[in-house]
């Protein structure tokens, strides 16, 4: 049986919390296993666009991997610093 809707997006807040503990995170899920994902933390102070979409990448990384993946894709990253 497959995850629904909101396990899903709770693993991925979960992940991203996990190696940015500060984030707030908004996860939503327009289609299928596409997501839009929100983050805002300190920890992208002084980081590039693509420092800080790594550090979100990274911590989702094992949600995305293989054929059976949860996460196919995200359509939109936005990485804000508060």
């Amino acid at each position: 049986m497959g995850l629904g809707i909101v396990d899903i997006n709770t693993q991925i807040e979960a992940a991203i919390l996990g190696a940015i503990p500060d984030a707030q995170v908004v996860v939503a899920q327009p289609s299928g296993g596409h997501f839009t994902i929100e983050v805002t933390s300190s920890a992208f102070e002084g980081k590039s666009l693509l420092g800080k979409q790594r550090l979100v990448y990274s911590a989702i990384k094992e949600l995305m991997a293989g054929d059976r993946a949860p996460v196919h894709a995200v359509d939109k990253l936005i990485t804000n610093t508060p």
